[in-house]
């Protein structure tokens, strides 16, 4: 397959009004929305096209298997640093479209931060390249990172440029027996402090803590925490970027991205869900010490030193719907304390997104 095969199939849906839907492995079908459209498998359409260890990046055709780019990387000691889950036959240009991340994300970033550039193809068969193959490309928009995540809705990757990393040097990862609480503050304690954590995980009371960089700075590491060194730590972290231990198995899996609490038992809210499957629901809150506009909502309440800040109960969450519904639950923020609102607040925000 060549990209003038894929420039003329996207014409020709366009041509006949043809909704496509574009597929590389199919690893990712189960996330995003329903699946619908005339399957554009672009598999066929794969290879590396340019790749220097030097300069620290590789240009690959977006049907190329992960594991054929790793395999290339790892011959020069070097790796994509934002670990994405592979699903087995996960592609180039699957990875950069779903946008997930694995692991090391708390240290290395997401895949957005290691796109550099993309060769799109558009909905009328046109082809726009954005980026290029280094890191100091400031020149207009980024549209090319702005891709990551975006599912296939804006284009075809056909051709994309990603950041590559060297391996560290050392890697050990440690586990400690403590509950979800601690984990929690400890996480925030080491996070604020130089060490090489490149990863963590917990599950089922036992904290588990990767450490990567030199050797003396991981051995350091190793003394200064304590814990016990795990035996099958790799296997471990294959697992978790994966998704396969238990924690991942269920139902549905929700991902929030909230402020770190340091009881888990401060956020909590409860969904009534109904016979349709359950959609997005994001909370929003803004928290605020000073005085602020009217226009500004600001369902946190200020007090005296503003050392720590109460945030709102989200009100009900209906959007002409019976799919969801949101009930009225408190949510602290760290250190509010006894002092949390006792009644709720008009002016909380929650927006809810249905799939």
């Amino acid at each position: 397959m060549t990209l003038d095969d894929l420039i003329a199939a996207v014409k020709t849906a366009h041509a006949e009004a043809t909704p496509l839907r574009l597929r590389g492995a199919g690893s990712k079908d189960f996330y995003g929305t329903l699946l619908a459209g005339e399957v554009l498998d672009v598999s066929a359409y794969r290879g590396i096209i340019a790749y220097e260890p030097t300069e620290l990046y590789i240009t690959v055709k977006g049907g190329t298997p992960l594991s054929e780019i790793e395999a290339a990387l790892a011959e020069k000691g070097q790796m994509l640093a934002f670990e994405p889950p592979g699903f087995g036959t996960s592609t180039a240009g699957g990875c950069v479209a779903a946008g997930l991340s694995g692991p090391r994300r708390q240290q290395a970033g997401a895949v957005r931060d290691f796109v550099l550039g993309v060769k799109l193809i558009d909905g009328t068969g046109q082809v726009l390249d954005f980026g290029g193959q280094v890191m100091k490309n400031v020149a207009g928009y980024d549209v090319s990172r702005l891709l990551a995540g975006s599912m296939g809705t804006l284009g075809l990757l056909a051709e994309v440029s990603l950041k590559v990393l060297p391996r560290p040097v050392a890697e050990a990862t440690i586990v400690f027996e403590m509950n979800e609480s601690e984990a929690i503050v400890r996480l925030n304690r080491w996070g604020g402090q130089p060490l090489p954590v490149s990863a963590s995980f917990w599950s089922d009371g036992r904290l588990f803590l990767r450490l990567s960089g030199a050797r003396a700075a991981v051995d350091a590491a190793r003394r200064k925490l304590g814990g016990e060194l795990a035996v099958a730590g790799k296997n471990l972290w294959k697992s978790v970027r994966e998704q396969t231990p238990a924690a991942f198995v269920g139902p549905l899996l929700w991902r929030l991205a909230v402020p770190s609490f340091p009881t888990p038992g401060c956020l909590a809210w409860r969904l009534a869900q109904e016979k349709y499957s359950a959609p997005y629901c994001l909370l929003h809150w803004r928290i605020s010490c000073r005085p602020v506009p009217p226009l500004f909502p600001n369902p946190g309440r200020r007090r005296p030193g503003c050392r720590a800040v109460c945030s709102c109960w989200p009100v009900a969450c209906n959007h002409r719907s019976p799919r969801i519904s949101m009930r009225r639950v408190p949510v602290c923020w760290p250190g509010s304390g006894s002092s949390c609102l006792k009644k709720p607040r008009p002016d909380a925000v929650v927006q809810c997104v249905f799939t």
